[in-house]
This record gives C-alpha cells, structure tokens and sequence, in this order.
C-alpha cells in the first residue's frame, strides 16, 4: 500500500475506529481520532473537555474550532509527519476546507478518503450493544438516532466532497472486520 495520508469516515457505528486502529498499525502511522481525543480532553476535565462534554452527550457535533485545534495540533507531532489514518475529522464540509489549508500549510495532501457503508438499523443496534459493552454516555438511543440524522445532515456530504477531488473509495461495511479491513486496502492500492 502506497498511500499514507488517509481518512476513514462513515456513520457512528460504522467501524470507522476499529478499521483505523488495524490500518494504522499495518501502515504503520498514528490513528488520529477526534472522538478519542475529545474524550480523552473530557476525562481529563480539561477546558476543551468542559466544552465538548454537553455537545457530545446530547449527540451533537463538537463545535469545528475545537475539533480543528485539536487536530491541528495531533498533525504537527513528529509522527505524524510520514502519514497519518483520521478518524473522526472532518465530519462537515467546512472541516474539509479547513483540513485542505491544514494540509497546505504542512505541505501535505490526503492521498485517499475511505467511506464505510452501513444499514441505519444495523448502525442502531451495532451502537446499542457497544453503549452496553463499553458503557458509553453517548451511544444511549436518543443520541444515537440525533448523530445519524446530523450524519445524514452534515457529513455525508463529504462523500461529494472527496468524489470531486477523486480521493473517495466506498466500502462496504457489513460482514467481519476482517472482510471490511480487506475491502479497505482493496480501495487504498486501487
């Protein structure tokens, strides 16, 4: 696989972190996820996790200045300088915009943007069982049903987005992580 500089991005529930983390470990670059980092920034109570806390409870987007500090700053480390998998980010087409002068600035270009695809039913229950397993505060059924429709609403236009610059590969995101993670690197070597 050539291309190093990727984004993986896709509904809540899609399997945007778990394919990141295996394609980041083979590439061998950082995953650089915002819902991480965000809620790591809660966690710790810092004033960026003090902000993000209410918008991601509810199931709203965190505010983009937040989100683009964050990664500006995740993208200028070290390791981050031979390539990098986002996850999370952008999530709008203004985040894309910001990325692209992001990127210039770094002297950077995103070399291939992944879409996983997945069934709104399937996506509900997939985050359910997850709000259970990892007791998330964010994954309870009214929230889940508030971040497709603000999916729906704001990112996936960035399929259109990303399809203009010729980045995009769709990827069907049903069956097991193994199969997802072989159609992902089937896109990335297309």
């Amino acid at each position: 696989m050539s291309a190093r500089r990727l984004l993986i991005f896709g509904p809540p529930g899609a399997g945007k972190g778990t394919q990141a983390r295996r394609l980041a470990d083979r590439l061998g670059v950082p995953q650089v996820s915002t819902g991480d980092m965000l809620r790591a920034s809660v966690a710790a109570d810092t004033e960026v996790g003090r902000r993000a806390r209410a918008h991601m409870d509810a199931g709203e987007l965190v505010p983009d200045e937040v989100v683009i500090g964050v990664t500006e700053e995740r993208l200028e480390q070290r390791d981050a300088q031979q390539g990098f998998i986002l996850d999370g980010f952008p999530r709008t087409v203004a985040q894309a915009e910001a990325l692209d002068a992001l990127l210039r600035k770094l002297n950077a270009r995103l070399e291939r943007c992944i879409t996983i695809s997945v069934g709104e039913d399937e996506l509900v229950q997939r985050l359910l069982k997850r709000a259970h397993l990892e007791r998330r505060s964010d994954d309870n059924e009214q929230a889940i049903r508030v971040r497709m429709a603000e999916y729906r609403e704001k990112t996936a236009p960035l399929l259109d987005y990303y399809r203009a610059r010729e980045v995009l590969a769709e990827v069907d995101g049903r069956g097991s992580v193994e199969e997802v993670a072989q159609r992902i690197e089937e896109a990335i070597c297309a």
